[in-house]
């Protein structure tokens, strides 16, 4: 027995379309995992520039400390006697 001929107004197979599903799958997968990572690695930036933020302004106010205990304690502002 012949198959029947194609039909003219559906030109895709039974094989075609599920290769299209699952390339429609795959992508949808894909487009899932995607928005995560970027959820997920915006989460770790925003951690990342806290902790940044953190860090520059504890060495600022190491800095500002040590400034000011080297003027207190008179290794600062010195001057030399005058002849």
């Amino acid at each position: 027995m012949l198959p029947p001929p194609p039909c003219p107004l559906c030109p895709f197979t039974a094989a075609s379309l599920t290769g299209l599903k699952a390339t429609v799958l795959l992508l949808l997968v894909l487009l899932i995992k995607a928005r995560l990572q970027i959820r997920f690695f915006s989460a770790l930036g925003v951690l990342l520039l806290l902790l940044q933020t953190v860090a520059v302004l504890a060495a600022g106010g190491l800095a500002g400390t040590a400034l000011l205990a080297a003027l207190a304690s008179g290794w600062i502002g010195r001057r030399a006697p005058q002849a």
